[in-house]
């Protein structure tokens, strides 16, 4: 088997991805994918996905390759499953029964590769009262409680961008859902389906929540907790300047610190006292509006007292401790975050921008073998049941 990617370009060097152009968590997993190595051939549509994104700076998908391919057509269709013939993964975000009308669902794929592990990612699952539904982040992150966690009581929860639900909820169980099945696969010879659901993914990430609402250790109500900003300090407070710290000293040692270097007293016991603490949040919004952002930041740093300056997106990349590991790493005029996590024998690495749409055409049908890609279509006609 030609390899596309160069050895130690990450752990999966050699694992093989078709990834079938969506928008939101699909191509966040398989970026991460082709971040760890993967040589991820992305197939997208005529026309681009209909987001307003330059693909120059769609950082989702960097280390891809990309070709543009009519699933409408019995062409495009013959391509997609010939690519699936020499895949290990292959990813698709449609709604349910949607790749089976196409003709590229997961019999049509595993018949021509049974070793084939065909990953489905969506909102709702693959079945289910909702599975037909359309929707988005901060509805499945609604219907799971997690997003009814968010925010200050008595006021509308807040919506974590789509880093809960798409990326945490849905991206990320994805990926874990393929790589297991691919170990299954090569030890057994057998692919098989994994429907990763937004909905699944959240809720299994409440896991402790839910664990610690059982032991009455959790209200379930919205800022009245340990860590949903119910307590004084584990939360965020304004500064002089408009900015804001961010504040976890739990544990009892970190607390003393952490009063100790507001210059606070009297206020000891108010650690386990909940009758106590509106008198702390009180005391401690006052102290940390007398000065700027930046005059604590040199207060508490170097100190255990957990507490850290609320950065902006542009303001993260020069953050000493992020800067001294690369945390964020600049390729082609753009900064964004670096790979993760890390390996200590196969580094991985951002190697290409992102894929233009049809731009590896002739070299992924060179290297994955499969010349139709570039020769003339033989049927245009499109296919009566799309």
């Amino acid at each position: 088997m030609t390899e596309a990617t160069a050895p130690n370009d990450g752990p999966l060097t050699g694992v093989r991805v078709v990834e079938l152009a969506g928008i939101g968590p699909g191509p966040f997993a398989a970026m991460l994918l082709a971040d760890l190595g993967a040589d991820v051939v992305r197939v997208d549509r005529p026309g681009g996905p209909g987001l307003g994104i330059d693909p120059a700076r769609d950082i989702t998908n960097r280390n891809k390759r990309s070709v543009v391919v009519d699933l409408k057509t019995s062409d495009g269709v013959r391509h997609v499953l010939d690519l699936a013939e020499r895949a290990d993964i292959l990813i698709e975000g449609y709604r349910p029964g949607v790749a089976e009308r196409l003709g590229v669902g997961p019999e049509d794929c595993r018949a021509r590769n049974p070793r084939l592990v065909y990953g489905r990612m969506t909102g709702w699952g693959q079945e289910g009262p909702l599975a037909h539904r359309a929707g988005h982040d901060i509805g499945y992150i609604a219907v799971t409680g997690a997003l009814g966690m968010t925010g200050e009581p008595g006021r509308p929860p807040l919506a974590p961008a789509n880093l809960l639900g798409d990326y945490a909820g849905g991206s990320l169980y994805l990926i874990v859902g393929v790589l297991a099945a691919l170990h299954h696969a090569r030890a057994t010879g057998a692919g098989q389906v994994v429907d990763a659901a937004i909905v699944d993914g959240t809720a299994h990430l409440t896991s402790m929540i839910h664990g610690m609402l059982a032991a009455g250790a959790w209200q379930d109500r919205r800022g009245a907790n340990l860590l949903d900003g119910g307590c004084p300090y584990y939360g965020t407070y304004e500064t002089a300047d408009g900015g804001h710290m961010a504040v976890g000293a739990l544990e009892p040692r970190f607390y003393a610190e952490f009063l100790r270097l507001l210059d606070l007293t009297g206020l000891e016991g108010a650690h386990a006292d909940v009758t106590r603490w509106p008198e702390l949040r009180a005391r401690v919004a006052e102290r940390f509006a007398s000065r700027t952002r930046d005059a604590w930041t040199a207060v508490f740093e170097g100190t255990d007292a957990c507490v850290e300056p609320v950065l902006t997106l542009r303001e993260a990349p020069h953050h000493p401790h992020l800067a001294a590991r690369s945390t964020f790493t600049d390729h082609a005029g753009i900064t964004q975050p670096a790979p993760a996590p890390r390996f200590s024998a196969t580094p991985a690495t951002v190697r290409t921008g992102p894929a233009r749409p049809g731009a590896d055409t002739e070299d992924v049908a060179r290297d994955w073998g499969v010349p139709g890609l570039v020769s003339p279509p033989s049927n245009p006609q499109r296919k009566a049941s799309s």
